[in-house]
């Protein structure tokens, strides 16, 4: 079977098949510390049955050692995959052995097909997974984390970047429509980019309290950007004499394209990434850690963000609502409740029983209210 398109666009082919290193594709960085040893393990699922686990021992030495060696020049470690899909076609498991001595190595392979989780019978036993041994260098830790097969590195900044400066023109483009100072317009959207990514941090920080990083290490949340970006932003409005609800009506369709470009980012960069599917509608995909065919769910939220950046715009542009931020409101709205509904493809752990239900009818209740106060007035 080929390698997936993605991956191989991503460096996800090359010697040792099917184990291979991780490098970082720049020469600078491959002697600076600290140093990891990042691997990946290819298989091909079972072309039928049911989920069953992967797991794939890797057992290394360091090659340039001089005398004996020490716990630091050889390592043991397992990595799992708890659930292939069958019929998902070619998988990539990355692994990445830390706290090691930087150097060159030598890695074996020997992964095990488990049974189904649910205790029962395979229908069809999973194809025979074969053992490799492949000689490669660790390599600087932060990149190795960063890259996997199918995971195109830079994309997410490249992306996200593009995705800003896109808003801020609409933005820009709209507000001297609009009549608005568009100085001031600009000054207003760029602290609340500003404002919007540290808010982007500190969500994520308060909902990941598990992860030891400090604020700048950790990822971040659209949730954080958004409320961070809109609360400056009618901060920003009410202390410059610009009206509130005009100017917030503008930002939501610039608000909304810049998500749309950003979110594809997210789906070469390897975060955010869907559940594993057999389904011929998926796409090969990484979360850096699990190459496999994946529902878009990346893709389907970036075109749910274009659709209502689209319908938003036609909104300012023609309609005129009774109340200003009649449209702000119901656009966010609906990207919230559509948000919501993505969100169970995407197979993230509940943080609260009821959270997303109680979103789902807030998210509603807030639409319908807009759209009668915007129509009727």
């Amino acid at each position: 079977m080929a390698v997936p398109r993605l991956a191989a666009i991503a460096g996800g082919s090359g010697a040792g098949w099917p184990l291979q290193f991780i490098t970082p594709g720049f020469e600078s960085l491959s002697s600076q510390e600290p140093q990891a040893i990042g691997l990946t393990y290819w298989f091909d699922a079972a072309p039928s049955g049911d989920p069953y686990p992967v797991t794939v021992r890797f057992i290394g030495v360091r090659l340039d050692v001089k005398g004996n060696r020490g716990p630091k020049d050889t390592f043991q470690e397992l990595a799992t995959m708890l659930h292939v899909q069958p019929g998902s076609g070619r998988v990539a498991l990355t692994h990445r052995v830390l706290d090691k001595t930087p150097g060159r190595w030598q890695v074996t392979a020997h992964a095990i097909a488990g049974a189904p989780q649910d205790g029962g019978a395979a229908r069809t036993q999973p194809v025979p997974l074969a053992s490799a041994t492949n000689v490669g260098v660790s390599s600087y830790a932060p990149m190795t984390q960063l890259r996997a097969p199918g995971v195109v590195l830079g994309a997410w900044p490249a992306l996200v970047g593009t995705g800003v400066l896109a808003a801020l023109i609409m933005e820009s483009v709209l507000a001297a429509g609009r009549g608005l100072p568009v100085t001031r317009v600009l000054l207003v959207a760029l602290v609340a980019c500003l404002m919007g990514f540290l808010g982007a941090k500190v969500y994520y920080r308060v909902t990941h309290l598990e992860e030891k990083r400090r604020l700048l290490s950790v990822g971040m949340s659209i949730q954080g950007f958004v409320l961070a970006a809109i609360g400056t932003f009618a901060l920003g409005a009410a202390l410059s004499g610009i009206p509130v609800g005009v100017l917030l009506d503008l930002t939501v369709p610039s608000l909304l394209l810049g998500q749309a470009i950003g979110r594809l980012g997210c789906f070469f960069g390897g975060c955010c990434a869907g559940l594993p599917t057999a389904s011929r509608w998926g796409l090969w995909s990484s979360d850096r850690q699990i190459g496999v065919r994946r529902i878009p769910v990346q893709l389907m939220e970036s075109t749910l963000a274009a659709v209502l950046a689209s319908a938003t715009l036609v909104a300012v542009l023609v309609g005129r609502p009774h109340v200003d931020g009649a449209v702000f409101l119901a656009g966010f709205a609906l990207y919230v409740v559509g948000r919501q509904l993505l969100f169970p493809l995407r197979g993230l752990p509940r943080k609260t029983t009821h959270g997303r239900q109680i979103t789902l009818v807030l998210a509603g209740i807030t639409f319908l209210a807009a759209l009668t106060v915007g129509l009727v007035g």
